[in-house]
């Protein structure tokens, strides 16, 4: 587990290792300083030409440490510190750097300097900006941009927002970022990845217990980390012992979503997995996953009688058309319980919306699932759109709910602009589970799963292979697998998030991020359980 801190945490945590600890911020800055140059000379990256460009903050102590740290290396050392900042707004720390680095001989100029450099290194604002980067500044980071050098920005790109990854404005295009103790949300999120490049993080010594438990906090995991995740598979164990999950999927037609599902979930471990989808796709899953149970529903349920069965939820408001529906599931009753009441009596976990559709009959199948069910239930792709025009169930519904929903369908969700959505992730998913008692994955280039009262889990794995179709239909049968097995909604929905992005990174290995397929991420999602199965099983053996 690794923390992911804003730049208001991770000064926070730096002036606790300064106050309480009592370590001073100048070794901390040494140390700081150490790191670069030592992910430098790791790198070979070409140092006989260097040009440190230092604001007027703590960020640019680091810079002139840096550079007294590559002066200090002898001939062959050519370096330069172009001060961009204000003299009047110095820092104490930065004082007293560029005062060392002066005394030392290192050149220091004012203006943005003439000539060519094998290394231009950023260290102008850090993780403090909150503002926009503009007029004077944003002239020095365009030029640095157009610089035909490498390209190293210490601690974060100068004009990333620490906190969500946004350009303010302008910012610096690195190629190698050296981030200090935790890495940054704002070097993981999009657009900040791209401008970060590749990211080392460097432990310097500043004391991160200040994290633990702050809903504030963003924390991710490695794929190390799913072994430890991994529920238990007891050797006296059955079917039912891993669960029963049940998949309301696939309208006619849609037979892919509900099969892409169903064996996502089996392939995670769960016990038993019953279908029930359109009367239409019995034939094709028998034959795709004979494993799994399939029930079905006819035309005649869709629609009830009424020749407007092709109406969209939004039109069922005709009452003849509502009773036509409430006469369905009348006639449908078998010893005084009706088809769905019986199959969620059944299931431990129930997933809905994968290829469900969105016409009136799905709407009733989502309302009737969330009014009925008192198991954990994952709302998935057209179940999420269809919520989104009645968010009242989910204060009604007795279920523990996972949504997984993508950035539009959370911006329908929240009834918010989607680029508002993009900018305030963060916060516009701690209001949304603040209102709604849920727990969300919202998938993007990366998922981020948040609950009231606890920390966010934020997603590094994964790659752009599985920008495709049916890769959400996957995600939605890996976390019912683990929900089931787990007992825990949070947890489950976390490691099914992991698991199935560390799944994609062995898909594209195998198949290649063009050519790749939401089946083939299953195998490779089977292949990590594998491996990770293993790895559980030689810890346990330790202990």
């Amino acid at each position: 587990m690794r923390f992911l801190p804003d730049g208001a945490w991770m000064q926070r945590a730096d002036a606790d290792t300064i106050e309480r600890i009592g370590i001073p911020s100048e070794v901390l800055m040494e140390r700081a300083a150490i790191a670069v140059v030592d992910f430098m000379k790791g790198r070979c990256l070409d140092k006989g030409k260097s040009l440190v460009v230092c604001g007027s903050g703590n960020n640019g102590g680091d810079g002139f440490a840096v550079a007294r740290l590559l002066e200090q290396m002898g001939p062959g050392h050519d370096v330069t510190v172009f001060f961009a900042g204000k003299e009047a707004s110095m820092s104490r720390e930065c004082r007293l750097q560029a005062k060392i680095a002066k005394n030392l001989g290192v050149k220091i100029v004012t203006e943005i300097p003439k000539g060519e450099y094998n290394i231009i290194v950023d260290a102008v604002f850090g993780v403090g900006l909150s503002r926009e980067v503009g007029g004077h500044y944003a002239e020095i980071v365009e030029w640095m941009n157009g610089c035909g050098a490498v390209k190293l920005a210490i601690d974060i790109p100068s004009g990333i927002d620490a906190g969500t990854g946004q350009v303010l404005g302008t910012a610096f295009r690195a190629d190698h970022t050296v981030t200090f103790q935790c890495g940054k949300p704002g070097c993981v999120l999009f657009p900040g990845a791209e401008y970060a490049g590749e990211v080392h993080v460097a432990n310097i010594g500043i004391d991160t217990s200040v994290f633990a438990g702050e809903e504030g906090v963003c924390f991710t995991l490695d794929a190390k980390d799913a072994a430890c995740l991994l529920p238990t598979r007891p050797a006296n164990s059955h079917k039912g012992t891993f669960g029963k999950v049940l998949m309301i999927c696939g309208s006619r037609g849609m037979a892919g979503a509900a099969y892409l599902s169903a064996r996502a979930a089996y392939t995670c471990g769960a016990g038993l997995v019953q279908i029930y989808t359109h009367e239409s796709n019995r034939a094709i899953l028998q034959q795709l996953l004979p494993e799994a149970i399939v029930s079905t529903y006819g035309d005649e349920m869709a629609c009830a009688g009424n020749a407007a069965c092709e109406n969209h939820v939004a039109d069922a408001g005709n009452a003849s058309y509502e009773r036509g529906l409430t006469d369905v599931w009348d006639v449908d009753r078998e010893g005084g319980e009706d088809k769905l009441s019986s199959l969620l009596s059944w299931a431990d976990v129930v997933c809905i919306g994968c290829g469900l559709g969105q016409d009136a009959m799905a709407g009733r199948l989502l309302e009737e699932t969330l009014l009925r069910c008192e198991t954990p239930c994952v709302v998935d792709a057209d179940g999420l759109n269809l919520l989104s025009r009645r968010m009242g169930l989910l204060q009604e519904t007795k279920a523990d709910v996972v949504l997984t929903p993508h950035m539009k369908e959370m911006s329908r969700l929240l009834g918010c602009p989607l680029p508002e959505l993009e900018s305030r992730r963060f916060d516009k998913l701690r209001e949304f589970v603040g209102r709604y008692p849920v727990v969300c994955a919202l998938k993007d280039s990366r998922t981020v799963v948040a609950a009231n009262d606890r920390q966010m889990f934020v997603n590094t794995q994964g790659n752009n292979g599985m920008a495709k179709a049916g890769s959400g239909d996957v995600l939605a049968g890996v976390i019912a697998a683990f929900l089931v097995q787990t007992k825990s909604i949070f947890r489950g929905a976390v490691l099914g998030v992991l698991v199935h992005a560390c799944g994609g990174d062995g898909a594209r290995e195998k198949c290649g991020g063009f050519g790749m397929l939401a089946r083939d991420l299953i195998d490779g999602i089977q292949t990590f359980m594998r491996r990770a199965e293993m790895s559980k099983e030689r810890k346990d053996e330790k202990i």
